[in-house]
């Protein structure tokens, strides 16, 4: 339940954090703070409304438009109790009972800290830390993790290239799905850490996923090696080596660059998030199996054979 200001007489918290300010920033942590929060409000029957930083959610209400004479109670939620913005909502709601919690207190005589009537410290200088808000936070719905492996390069297909369009589009799209996103890298890098080092290394994060996003060959062929469905987007006009090797490995789940749109990506996404498991795990046997052949086979005769003349 969401109450808005001016809905009627009684007690009414506003709650704040780091998630409300401008330039703050929302991490998962304080998201899920703010919920354990707002769920013992709610059960309390406690009225509250909640402002967010109009950089991360623009549409809802913002700390300039929140009217201090309508609350009784400003509670800041997580984070540390630090600096000239939690001194500030001091000043502007100095009528309100002022309650922190959930927070790390820094310098217990700071002004920022001595500023509210209570403080509920998850850890403080001399003083026994609890656990932070999110553990108890309301479960959340296990949603698709989604690898995506895109290529910005190719410059050998000349005017056929779409990469950039089809970067642009598979990711605005992306963006609207309510799932897990991980960017990935085929490409291997012993000294950058973020990079897998060994194919076992990304093997095995492919294995983890549910679903692979890519205009990539080897985002494709891998995927289907750890027996992850994947969404392939040939990025060339007119087909290309994705195609060619989505023909080869028997697999369906392919939308051409000249056809990208919402739909022909999420008919495909709904398949790959359903039946794609099962469907790659058995393309992940017949490569197993040998089932068709690679073309190593041949090298042994190729090199075996007359050499230049």
């Amino acid at each position: 339940m969401r109450v808005r200001p001016g809905s009627g007489p009684g007690p009414r918290a506003l709650l704040t954090g780091w998630f409300s300010f401008v330039d703050g920033e929302a991490t998962a942590g304080d998201v899920l703070a703010l919920r354990r929060a707002e769920e013992v409000l709610e059960r309390s029957g406690l009225a509250h409304d909640v402002v967010w930083s109009p950089g991360f959610r623009p549409g809802a209400l913002h700390l300039e438009q929140a009217r201090p004479e309508e609350y009784t109670h400003l509670v800041f939620v997580c984070g540390p109790v630090h600096g000239p913005q939690v001194e500030e909502l001091h000043r502007r709601f100095a009528h309100c009972v002022r309650i922190a919690v959930g927070t790390s207190v820094i310098d217990p005589g700071a002004a920022s800290v001595t500023g509210f009537h209570r403080v509920l410290a998850r850890d403080a200088p001399d003083a026994r830390p609890v656990r932070d808000l999110s553990a108890r936070a309301p479960a959340l719905p296990a949603l698709p993790v989604a690898g995506v492996v895109l290529t910005h390069g190719q410059h050998e297909y000349g005017r056929r290239r779409r990469h950039g369009q089809v970067a642009d589009r598979v990711t605005g799209w992306l963006a609207g799905q309510d799932c897990a996103r991980l960017e990935l890298e085929t490409r291997l890098d012993a000294r950058d850490w973020r990079l897998c080092a060994t194919p076992a290394q990304l093997e095995s994060v492919l294995a983890r996923l549910d679903v692979v996003v890519t205009d990539r060959l080897h985002g494709l062929v891998l995927a289907l090696r750890a027996g992850t469905p994947a969404l392939a987007v040939d990025p060339v006009e007119g087909g290309a080596k994705v195609t060619a090797q989505a023909r080869a490995c028997g697999w369906p789940a392919l939308v051409a660059a000249e056809r990208l749109g919402p739909d022909a990506l999420g008919e495909w996404w709904d398949r790959c998030l359903t039946t794609g498991r099962t469907a790659a795990r058995r393309v992940r046997a017949e490569f197993a199996a040998g089932a068709a052949p690679d073309g190593a086979e041949a090298l042994v005769e190729a090199l075996a054979g007359p050499g230049p003349l």
